[in-house]
């Protein structure tokens, strides 16, 4: 039978929400495996809406559920409805709507909290042993929740190809283990049976994001 992935979105577009290639990749290398994806978001509004053109905020208010159905061509639930029972695996891309809708990361860093909701999941999922595949900010959720839990968001040394850096440093004070890793890379947690990539936090060519996104799914369904 076909593993069932949950993908775990968080708006629509890098700046207020979850990034759309990103998503797109999980989606497109879960359909080449012969997994089902099933596609969820939180049913809240977004911590704000920013001009993408202009990389301002701007005065709306949009929902991350309606925005992340955009993504899922409309097949998408509330992740109220997730039962972990019957699904193998979750997946959630990155973009900052991780660090703004998901969790307080972009306004608080390692001080953050996490949504409920979210954390309820991601909680569930480990408890069950089952595997958890994280990329480019997504990681932090981890690093927030499973103290000691091994991760990568790429390098830990700031430079014009890794602009984040600073993030595996907050996430290092938080207890976790960062493993510097090339784009291409993942890195496995085979104790909490996590995979994590770097994605979009290097600045690299769109076409080795896809295939570290690619590994990071291969990685996940190998363990579920």
């Amino acid at each position: 039978m076909a593993k069932r992935v949950a993908v775990l979105l968080a708006g629509c577009g890098v700046l207020d929400g979850s990034e759309i290639h990103e998503a797109s990749a999980v989606l497109v290398h879960l359909s080449r495996e012969g997994a089902q994806a099933e596609v969820y978001a939180p049913n809240m509004p977004q911590m704000h809406v920013v001009d993408h053109v202009k990389g301002q905020p701007v005065p709306e208010q949009r929902n991350v559920l309606v925005e992340s159905a955009r993504i899922a061509r409309g097949n998408i639930k509330e992740l109220a409805k997730l039962d972990v029972k019957g699904l193998d695996a979750l997946i959630i891309p990155g973009g900052f709507g991780v660090a703004k809708n998901l969790s307080t990361w972009a306004t608080q860093g390692k001080n953050c909290s996490i949504s409920k909701e979210v954390e309820d999941v991601l909680r569930a999922f480990h408890a069950a042993h089952k595997p958890i595949g994280l990329c480019c900010i997504s990681p932090v959720l981890a690093a927030k929740i499973f103290p000691g839990c091994e991760v990568t968001v790429g390098h830990d040394t700031e430079c014009e190809q890794w602009p984040y850096a600073k993030t595996a440093e907050a996430m290092k004070e938080l207890g976790c283990r960062h493993v510097n890793s090339q784009v291409t890379e993942v890195h496995v947690d085979t104790r909490n049976r996590l995979v994590t990539t770097s994605a979009f936090m290097c600045n690299a060519p769109i076409h080795d994001i896809h295939d570290g996104i690619g590994k990071m799914v291969r990685e996940v369904l190998r363990l579920a």
